[in-house]
């Protein structure tokens, strides 16, 4: 009988054994923690403006209001041009009356230079038959000069968009007169959006360095961002920096004025790691199992500090090099079988 009960007491440390040795463990280990801190940043759109207008008149017809699409080339806004009009013609019949008294200039000098040629003619004749050519030239420039300002006064009276986007204000109603620089609509473009944030200054000498961000959304997806520009001059009220990130907007439901999270890297130090997997939370109670030196996992109270991704770095309770339990479901059905 006694042999019995110590083979059967053998089998049971046998089972508790190999239950143990099938506890998946992990050593501690020591690895690089990136501090960051996290700062509040706006997305805005690269390309927004405000088109105002080139000339004065009446505003004759809008065309587009807050809100509405448009693409590159629309005409917005429509003033009177029939002031415009009238200059237009003026300075093209002064353009006919130049080119009838540059041809007349041209036939003068051609005729009194083949009569110079011959003899008949006297160098002061040609000189002013020259003259004459040369001032009928400079009528004729300045002719041409003339209506290409009046055409172009013409087209200012058509204000057209200078990008595709949408309108996000209307300064004018229709019958309203404006006149040069005056503000019609203002509007944006989505296609092209960036995060601008607030850098405070004893953090812009690490993050000209790392040029490492990561730009969060509101509901926690990480948002792809290319190129980094940083101010290089300080708020004086504030003393912080600007600095500018482009952002990525594949799905389209970004837009600007939302608020995202901004993390940027400012130090680097060394920190101990463990699986967030691997924590047991009891209220206030933060600990993990190991493995003792029986190979019987205990519990073990830590003090957990920075998150990052799947894992966490524990300030205090573990050594580097411990055989941590992966599992603390397993690791408390072993210790209950243990203790039966």
């Amino acid at each position: 009988m006694k042999n019995s009960w110590t083979m059967l007491a053998a089998a049971l440390v046998a089972g508790i054994s190999l239950q143990v040795q099938a506890l998946e463990t992990q050593p501690v280990e020591r690895a690089n923690l990136v501090e960051r801190i996290q700062l509040d940043g706006v997305i805005e759109a690269v390309h927004q403006a405000t088109v105002s207008a080139q000339t004065s008149g009446q505003v004759r017809q809008v065309h587009f209001d807050v809100d509405d699409p448009v693409a590159p080339g629309d005409v917005l806004v429509e003033l009177d041009s029939t002031e415009q009009k009238a200059r237009l013609n003026q300075a093209q019949a002064g353009l006919r009356e130049a080119q009838a008294g540059l041809d007349d200039a041209k036939q003068n000098f051609t005729r009194v230079e083949g009569i110079f040629k011959r003899e008949l003619a006297s160098q002061a004749q040609l000189d002013q038959a020259r003259n004459q050519l040369n001032a009928a030239e400079a009528r004729m420039n300045r002719a041409q000069a003339s209506v290409a300002e009046a055409r172009k006064q013409m087209d200012y009276t058509r204000i057209v968009a200078p990008y595709g986007g949408i309108m996000t204000e209307r300064h004018v109603e229709v019958g309203s007169s404006v006149n040069p620089g005056q503000p019609l609509m203002s509007g944006l473009s989505l296609e092209e959006l960036r995060v601008v944030v607030a850098l405070p200054q004893r953090y812009t000498a690490s993050a000209r360095e790392k040029r490492d961000a990561q730009v969060v959304s509101d509901t926690g997806r990480i948002l792809e961002t290319s190129s980094m520009t940083f101010y290089p001059y300080a708020d004086p009220a504030t003393h912080t920096f600007r600095v500018r990130m482009n952002l990525e907007n594949p799905e389209g439901d970004l837009f600007p004025g939302m608020l995202v999270k901004v993390n940027l890297p400012v130090a680097e130090r060394s920190a101990l790691w463990v699986p967030a997997s691997a924590l047991v939370q009891r209220g206030e109670l933060r600990a993990v199992y190991i493995l003792d030196d029986k190979d019987q996992p205990r519990l073990r109270q830590v003090r957990i500090g920075s998150r990052d991704g799947e894992r966490l770095e524990v300030l205090s309770g573990l050594g580097e090099g411990e055989r941590l339990v992966l599992s603390p479901a397993a690791a408390l059905a072993s210790m209950e079988t243990s203790n039966e």
